[in-house]
């Protein structure tokens, strides 16, 4: 019996709300099970940057810090 392949998964990449209309100086993230990949909306077939839920969760806190 042959197994097939598993489905080819296609992360659902979103811009940040305060990226505006700029389009030449933006960063795309995607949720994925083993965390959150970061990568340069300028050259989207590059390599993401992996960081874990907790990593990105800190750096969340601290970025939202740093606005007040």
């Amino acid at each position: 019996m042959s197994v097939a392949p598993p489905p080819i998964y296609e992360p659902a990449w979103f811009k940040s709300s305060y990226s505006g209309g700029n389009a030449t100086e933006c960063v795309e993230t995607a949720f994925v099970h083993s965390g959150v990949l970061i990568r340069d909306s300028k050259h989207r077939s590059g390599q993401p940057i992996a960081v874990s839920a907790a990593a990105w969760t800190r750096f969340v806190a601290e970025a939202r810090q740093m606005q007040r």
